[in-house]
């Protein structure tokens, strides 16, 4: 059994996740924990909506005033106020699976402008500090097969591949959350197989998400970014650019799932213990 909190004095936003009775897998600040209203922009933690290209001040309007909310059995809708700066308005639906730990998270952007925006959903899950990441690469397939590029990788003026928090595999990428180095780090590829995930300690965190061959995404072109400093790891998602007319909404899904399993770091131990799990 699974245990998911959603706020509702701010948001939209899923400030927990987690077996239950077990380690939050989501990172919540304790500076920012019970604070509500205010005109800046708070990291409160946990699993959030934007929506991309990143900008200030537009990407950081404030989330920190109630939202309605409407639920029954299994499901949650959250919806925030309209931003007065963009015009734009943010929903997240969950639905959580009746027997299995898996969940459904569905991100709504809608534009209540009067005049058309091109905007992205962008998904962005805060994860608990002590973890690692695993984001697929492209499948393998010989120079002699194939000799056209196979995904765009995507860095940030302050990305060190020399970082050790990084590991370049053969199969994965990886990027370990280390507490006591702050230095940010951060990448964008196009994930063509539609998954990233996250293991602290026995608990292990699946994300899926789409991937649009036909489509044009942000960021060189990415729909998974993942970024980390001396606090967090994100797990970013992100959908294609969308240019909304007045009253338009455009839709982006994530499915979670919690696993116990303890994974190595060598490819192999992901192979037998990560892979049977996506789906």
């Amino acid at each position: 059994m699974i245990e998911l909190i959603a706020t509702t004095d701010v948001g939209p936003r899923i400030i927990h996740f987690g077996f239950a009775g077990g380690q939050n897998l989501f990172k919540v600040f304790n500076e920012t924990r019970g604070l509500v209203d205010g005109e800046d922009w708070r990291n409160y933690g946990g699993h959030r909506l934007w929506h991309a290209p990143e900008s200030i001040p537009r990407t950081y309007f404030p989330d920190n005033t109630p939202v309605q909310f409407e639920g029954e059995k299994n499901f949650l809708k959250l919806i925030q106020p309209v931003e007065t700066t963009t015009g734009i308005q943010k929903e997240i639906e969950i639905a959580l699976h009746p027997e299995e730990p898996r969940v459904q998270v569905v991100h709504r952007l809608t534009n209540q402008n009067l005049w058309p925006v091109e905007l992205a959903p962008w998904a962005l899950s805060v994860m608990a500090a002590g973890g690692r990441c695993i984001v697929p690469q492209e499948p393998f397939r010989p120079h002699t097969e194939d000799l056209l590029p196979a995904r765009p990788l995507v860095l940030w003026s302050y990305t060190d591949m020399a970082d050790p928090r990084w590991t370049w595999g053969t199969k994965y990428v990886q990027l370990r959350q280390d507490p006591f180095n702050n230095k940010p780090q951060k990448i964008g590829v196009r994930n063509t197989p539609g998954w990233a995930a996250y293991q602290l300690g026995e608990d292990l965190f699946i994300k899926t998400f789409p991937f649009d061959p036909s489509a044009r995404y942000a960021d060189f072109g990415c729909n998974n970014e993942i970024f980390t400093n001396a606090e967090i790891l994100e797990i970013e998602s992100l959908g294609p650019l969308a240019g909304l007319p007045p009253g338009g909404s455009v839709v982006h899904v994530e499915n979670w799932s919690l696993h116990k399993r303890a994974i190595d770091a060598d490819e192999a131990s992901i192979d037998a213990n990560l892979i049977p799990l996506i789906a």
